[in-house]
């Protein structure tokens, strides 16, 4: 068989998955937090027809002959530059302004939560604040879950992560607590779950630990808290529709390809008749 059927066919599979990651950035284009992924290539082993000559004293040298056998998937990259602000002017409504994740799980959790960039929190019955799926939102250095204490009548959430509450009387008391942050050293290391959430391991962060620091931390280079913000989808559609329209236009070619090898395989048939 021909080396160029089996290249077209390496092609459209590569193009097919490049156009499945397209489609699943333009789904998630109003998604909170949303980081959009990208396709790289790589060529496959080229069979040599012939090898190198090195040059001697009567002859150059001769560059080897090699035939490349199509394509392949050298990454599926998860993009985390900032998207966009929205004010919503919510109070549990957070935007981490530069690196860093939120740390969210269950109370059996609180050494390995799960991270977002999602910081759409609301307060259930009880008074913790949680994510849309109920999970706990973790304190910072060690604090367990984030609990608004009852006799606090209103509260606020500075820059670092504090939460400062008003009591009856009017007076303004600080509740002891801090939004955590987890810094991640790779964080296109991190595995997506679904729902906003990322599990650590051990390409994102050396030995997979996880710490959950205060925002504003100088010394571990997180992030400062917003309140009454979230942090919008980072897909640009402009660029995702061009890389769309090249992705198409890459399958077509290859599937060009495949049709032009079936009609050489024809003639090749129809030689003896």
């Amino acid at each position: 068989m021909l080396r160029s059927l089996y290249s077209g066919v390496s092609g459209m599979r590569g193009f097919q998955t490049k156009l499945d990651v397209i489609g699943n950035n333009i789904a998630n284009v109003n998604t909170i937090g949303f980081k959009g992924g990208r396709v790289m290539f790589k060529d496959i082993l080229s069979q040599t027809v012939s090898g190198v000559s090195a040059a001697d004293e009567n002859r150059g040298g001769v560059n080897a002959q090699q035939v490349g056998l199509g394509v392949s998937l050298a990454a599926i990259d998860t993009v985390h530059t900032a998207g966009s602000a929205m004010t919503t002017n919510v109070t549990t409504d957070l935007r981490i302004n530069g690196d860093g994740f939120f740390a969210v799980g269950t109370t059996d959790q609180v050494d390995a939560p799960y991270l977002t960039r999602a910081g759409n929190f609301t307060l259930d019955a009880n008074r913790n604040l949680v994510n849309a799926e109920g999970l706990h939102v973790m304190g910072a250095d060690g604090g367990g879950p984030i609990v608004i204490p009852d006799d606090i009548v209103a509260f606020s959430i500075s820059q670092n992560g504090s939460i400062m509450g008003v009591n009856a009387a009017g007076e303004t008391v600080d509740t002891g607590q801090k939004i955590g942050v987890v810094k991640v050293v790779n964080p296109a290391g991190l595995e997506k779950l679904g729902g906003n959430l990322y599990q650590m391991t051990a390409n994102a962060n050396p030995d997979g630990a996880i710490e959950v620091t205060a925002a504003a931390n100088p010394e571990t280079g997180t992030g400062t808290i917003i309140s009454g913000q979230l942090e919008m989808s980072n897909v640009d559609l402009t660029g995702e529709f061009t890389e769309m329209i090249i992705a198409q236009r890459g399958f077509q070619a290859n599937s060009r390809i495949i049709t032009t090898s079936d009609e050489v395989l024809q003639e090749v048939v129809n030689l003896k008749r």
